[in-house]
């Protein structure tokens, strides 16, 4: 099988694989995937995403303190993280953002400090960033607009307006299964208007798995349905799709697409 499938977000380092993380990843490959970014949200998973890029040629790691964990994280986590951008295959600073979706998540000030924080390191590094955004899109845009970083904005859920904000700003719009999703009316309409040079697609595993797989443990492979659901959507042949997105995460995160051995 040809292998065009880039997943620019997954979580392989989730407790979710413990039980068959070794088995799952060796079989990805033939199932068409080319590259994984797996990216960290607390400090033990951003060492844990670089371990496995060390140990799987065809994965990459971004590393990150993530909104939902930063209550948790000493403020000198922050060194290791820095430190972490040197080790091989790390390609980005994420998961990191604003998550005002629950009332027990850091207070929106700490959250914020973090978030400008990171888009700080990633600037002065030169790494792109790989950001979450859940009910925060005004403090999230204020903050992209003041540090105009390179990166992604991932499973995004913004209107189209907010969708072209970001593409003004050179940033990409990652998409992933909730586009098939019954009732996804926003995603659908930014999935018709993004232009198809700014789109990466993604899994976030072991979460958000696309219909028909919804409720399941995701994995990179669901990523063909999300193309295909895209693909129907934008009137595009799916390996044009296919091949223009993983184009896009190989450009964005610095990637090479030669095979690698597996």
């Amino acid at each position: 099988m040809e292998r065009l499938i880039f997943d620019s977000h997954a979580h392989y380092d989730d407790e979710a694989f413990d039980q068959d993380r070794g088995e799952i990843l060796r079989n990805l490959p033939a199932q068409g995937i080319c590259r994984i970014v797996n990216v960290g949200a607390d400090l033990q998973g951003c060492r844990d995403a670089v371990a496995l890029a060390a140990a799987y040629p065809y994965i990459y790691a971004g590393v990150g303190i993530h909104p939902e964990c930063v209550n948790d994280t000493p403020d000198e986590a922050l060194n290791e993280v820095e430190t972490l951008l040197d080790a091989p295959k790390v390609v980005a600073v994420g998961e990191i953002g604003l998550d005002y979706h629950f009332e027990d998540n850091a207070p929106r000030e700490v959250q914020r400090e973090w978030f400008a924080k990171q888009l700080a390191l990633a600037n002065r590094r030169g790494f792109p960033v790989i950001v979450h955004d859940r009910d925060a899109h005004g403090d999230t845009m204020e903050l992209l607009c003041k540090y105009r970083p390179k990166g992604v904005v991932h499973c995004f859920s913004g209107s189209v307006e907010m969708m072209r904000e970001v593409v003004r700003l050179g940033m990409y719009i990652g998409l992933g299964g909730a586009v098939t999703f019954k009732n996804a009316r926003v995603p659908v309409e930014v999935a018709a208007a993004v232009p198809l040079d700014h789109l990466l697609l993604e899994t976030d595993a072991p979460y958000m798995a696309p219909v028909p797989y919804r409720g399941k443990r995701c994995d990179s492979s669901m990523i063909a349905k999300t193309a295909e659901r895209i693909a129907e959507i934008r009137q595009l042949p799916v390996e044009e799709l296919l091949k223009a997105t993983q184009q896009n995460a190989s450009r964005l995160f610095g990637i090479p697409l030669e095979e690698a051995s597996v």
